[in-house]
């Protein structure tokens, strides 16, 4: 039997082992020196060793687990200056830091990430962008979009000339999930989809995921973009805005209570149609005009160390109005986006962080016509309620946890019309869906060697279309919250990543998502009246199995970052319209669909220069993108309008001096698939008179002819401006600088040729000439 002696002994023995490997926490919030903005993805690690180390989080909140002992801590952020602190690490202490920017004339930087993050990171197909490197990029009537930048990226494809909408890696533009402040945003697109919904001004931060989403994201098969609106200067009230051949912006933001409370304000409205009206006014075009307006707006309370409070909204929208009093018609056509978003930070202790958050988005869109005793209205749209938590679990430096939950309550509005004529009215109103969608996940990134680092995620949704509802199948009536059909399933997520040099890593990852919901669409790019449906006891939900495999290499000490990356897709369950399909106001969409199979793969490569007067990057893609079904193109595989077999795109800044500074961007891809006219015959009628009828080739068979476009951009700044409260520069633009006619779209018509006869003929039609542009932007403190 072990005497008492001997185990006190032993206990006594192991104190000093216990009490030498006794680990502390080092936490807090790093933020900018002067606005008080929390950075994200900023760096915290022993200067001595820097394998131990941590970023902060979405919130700008970090923590670090070391051993007892004396430390030289760097804090660190791209385009800022380090700070190295002395630490003694006696106890878990909480230490907050501001960095000031500190980027010299020589050492110009395009990213907010970690100078390695390229190959240190753990994620594949991840590219963050800094809203400043954004406001490089040349654009359309100089209107800065954050969607147009995300475009020039390898893997992503524009939804055609001036669109907004975007496919990644072979899904279509519903299969990306886009969030602003985490509330869904439905439609991106203002003026049909030239420009973004997004005011650069009040973005803080712009992360696209197209290689492996985490656990954390779900209900999207092909790409997560998530952005983030500043908080808001908590310091001193700053503005800024522009001014533009088309629209002009505002954005105030400034210290409710300063270090404390926040807030910011940021609106923007075209008026080009709006200084036309007093010629319109003297035309049968009376009364037309059109415009679109953003507002941002959000505040900041910190109630305690522990707790943080944050309240954000978007409004925007699109009124179109067009009149012809010549002929008594007119059309009106609002549409538009609302998001809120309630969030509430806790810090538990130095480990455990936590953020809940309360969400509501509503899309609608309507169209009304109207011609003399004639008027036509029909509205469409979806609303939701969404409730989430997440936490943050960061037991020591080799690993970080995550796990949480969600529920969101959807409103499909499917279409309601409503018509009236000759005082006989008629309408048809398609009867709301309703259903419930959940998901709980886990996520753990864990360190496992000095060289093999692991993120293994698992995430768990369902998705239950409930009443009230009256089943197709067979009758039966549900009442309201009564489940008809429930779906769900579980959706794992794998990377890996594996050192090879200090500079060098492999990737690889396999991960599987459901998608509940779907856009219905007949066009090739996102449209105000596409419309969103649930899947129901006749609509499956899609699902997608990605595999990714990547090589990352930076080299001359970061300054150039490149990449090589491999996928394959599976795709189940992917919707199309019926060939016999005709648009009818009384039938539900889902009655037109049939459903098939799909397929992408392709190769991406990515070269960037990160810092130096002349920086940008390079994305070249080569890629295939097929569905098949069983009632389309004889069940054949058949190519989607937006594959590209080639596409690249080159990007480029160059600082001439402290007071100019030029852009440039030139694009080429493989020309836009279509289904070709294979023959036209004509049919006599009774009258004597003869119908074309159009044969067509195989679904997407021919293409238009190759893509290529070329931005400049050149900006002034007056003179240095370090010291003085109001900045201001001048951007001169060109969109298609070289004039080039690419083809937006064909079609074909139908005339009576000289020999009685009817004859076919094609039309290419282009909407983008070179494009000048003026704009003049400002900031003032």
């Amino acid at each position: 039997m072990i005497s008492m002696k001997k185990v006190l002994l032993t206990v006594f023995y192991f104190i000093p082992l216990i009490l030498a490997a006794q680990n502390y926490t080092l936490s807090g919030y790093i933020k900018d020196f002067a606005s008080g903005e929390t950075l994200i993805g900023a760096n915290v690690y022993n200067s001595d060793k820097k394998t131990q180390g941590t970023a902060t989080n979405n919130y700008g909140f970090y923590s670090l687990t070391l051993p007892k002992g004396n430390y030289s801590i760097t804090f660190s952020y791209v385009g800022y200056q380090d700070k190295v602190v002395k630490v003694e690490l006696l106890q878990s202490q909480t230490m907050n830091m501001d960095l000031s920017e500190g980027v010299e004339f020589q050492e110009v930087v395009v990213s907010s990430e970690r100078k390695d993050k390229n190959v240190s990171g753990k994620q594949m197909g991840t590219i963050t962008l800094p809203i400043e490197s954004i406001k490089k990029v040349p654009a359309l009537f100089g209107e800065v979009d954050i969607l147009k930048v995300i475009q020039l990226l390898p893997g992503v494809r524009s939804a055609g000339e001036g669109g907004s909408g975007f496919y990644v890696r072979g899904g279509g533009p519903d299969q990306n999930l886009i969030l602003l402040d985490e509330a869904t945003v439905y439609n991106s697109g203002h003026l049909l989809g030239f420009f973004s919904v997004f005011n650069a001004d009040a973005i803080k931060n712009t992360t696209l995921i197209k290689g492996g989403m985490p656990a954390q994201y779900g209900g999207r098969l092909s790409s997560v973009l998530d952005i983030q609106m500043k908080d808001g200067n908590n310091k001193q009230f700053k503005a800024e805005g522009g001014v533009g051949l088309i629209s002009s912006r505002l954005t105030l933001e400034g210290p409710i209570q300063k270090e404390k409370s926040s807030f910011i304000l940021s609106a923007r409205r075209t008026y080009a149609l709006d200084l036309a009206q007093p010629y319109i006014k003297t035309t049968n075009f009376a009364g037309t005009n059109y415009y679109f307006y953003d507002f941002n707006s959000k505040i900041n309370y910190k109630i305690s160390d522990k707790d943080r409070i944050f309240l954000s909204g978007y409004f925007g929208r699109d009124v179109l109005q067009y009149n012809s009093t010549k002929r008594g018609f007119n059309i009106g056509l609002p549409y538009g986006n609302v998001t809120g978003t309630l969030r509430w930070n806790h810090l538990f202790n130095n480990k455990l962080f936590v953020n809940t958050s309360l969400i509501y988005n509503n899309y609608d869109f309507a169209l009304n016509i109207a011609q003399e005793t004639f008027n036509l209205t029909f509205a469409s749209g979806i609303k939701d309620y969404n409730a989430k938590i997440d936490f943050d679990y960061l037991p020591n430096p080799k690993q970080t946890i995550k796990f949480g939950a969600n529920f969101i309550n959807h409103t499909f509005v499917p279409g309601v019309f409503n018509a009236v004529s000759n005082k006989v009215e008629f309408t048809n109103s398609k009867k709301n869906k309703f259903a419930n969608e959940a998901a709980i996940y886990v996520d753990d990134e864990w360190k496992a060697t000095e060289r093999l680092s692991i993120n293994a995620g698992l995430r768990y949704s369902t998705f239950s279309q409930v009443g009230a509802y009256t089943s197709k199948i067979t009758g039966k009536v549900f009442g309201k919250g009564e489940t008809v059909k429930s779906y769900g399933g579980l959706e794992p997520r794998l990377l890996a990543k594996y050192t090879l040099t200090e500079n060098s890593s492999i990737k690889g990852g396999v991960t599987t998502n459901y998608q509940y919901i779907h856009l219905v669409s007949n066009s090739t790019s996102t449209l105000p009246g596409d419309i969103w449906v649930p899947s129901t006891e006749l609509v499956k939900p899609q699902k997608a199995i990605q595999y990714a495999l990547g090589y990352y290499k930076n080299l001359n000490d970061n300054m150039y970052e490149t990449s090589f990356e491999i996928y394959y897709k599976d795709m189940f369950n992917q919707l199309d319209y019926s060939e016999e399909y005709v648009a009818n106001a009384a039938n539900d969409e889902e009655d037109n669909f049939v459903s098939g199979v799909g397929r992408s793969y392709g190769a991406e490569l990515f070269l960037k220069k990160s810092k130096g007067r002349l920086n940008g990057w390079i994305g070249y893609t080569l890629s295939k993108t097929e569905r098949k079904f069983e009632k389309i193109n004889n069940n054949n595989w058949f190519p989607l309008t937006f594959d590209r077999r080639h596409d690249l795109s080159v990007i480029a800044n160059y600082q001439l001096s402290k007071k100019w500074d030029a852009s440039a961007i030139f694009v080429l891809s493989t020309g836009r698939a279509y289904t070709p006219i294979k023959s036209v015959y004509f049919i006599g009628t009774a009258e004597g008179q003869t119908n074309p009828n159009v044969l067509y080739g195989a679904r997407n068979s021919s293409r238009l002819e190759p893509y290529h476009r070329m931005d400049l951009s050149l900006t002034y700044t007056p003179r240095p401006q370090s010291t003085r409260s109001w900045k201001g520069s001048w951007t001169f633009a060109a969109y298609n600088a070289y004039n080039r006619l690419n083809t937006f779209f064909t079609f074909y018509d139908f005339n009576d040729d000289n020999m009685g006869g009817t004859k076919a003929s094609a039309f290419k039609v282009t909407i983008f000439p070179i494009i000048p542009s003026i704009t003049y932007n400002f900031k003032w403190r």
